[in-house]
């Protein structure tokens, strides 16, 4: 697992990979994750579905993205959880996979290793190994 703590006071990101997208395929440390957030970006292509049975404490923000149609852009994920982190919320990032993977988990790290937020990585099992 890859940690940053943070500079001063806020919030953290986790960035979570869901697998191949059924939810009896997380890690624990990704339920447990889960089950702590206050705010949860959701993929397109990770186990989204049935997410709130684990944080129903959460508030589930869909940015999936298809092919051509992209109603949240990278940029605007990336404010947005670091916004929220920031004003002391417990942020995950649920994706498909591996946050690495095909993904844009080191974008997301940067942005908030840039920021000064705690982040964490919990790894997916990716479909394609």
């Amino acid at each position: 697992m890859i940690t940053r703590r943070p500079v001063a006071d806020t919030g953290q990101i986790t960035l979570i990979g869901g697998g191949p997208g059924a939810l009896d395929l997380l890690t624990v440390r990704a339920v447990n994750a889960l089950g702590d957030a206050d705010l949860i970006f959701v993929d397109r292509l990770g186990p989204a579905a049935r997410v709130q049975e684990l944080a129903p404490q959460a508030l589930l923000v869909d940015v999936g993205k298809r092919p051509g149609h992209h109603k949240v852009t990278q940029a605007q994920i990336e404010q947005q959880m670091l916004s929220a982190a920031l004003a002391g919320s417990n942020v995950v990032r649920l994706k498909g996979g591996d946050p690495f993977v095909f993904g844009r988990g080191f974008e997301e790290l940067t942005a908030a290793t840039k920021a000064g937020v705690a982040v964490s990585v919990v790894p997916g099992l990716s479909s394609c190994i």
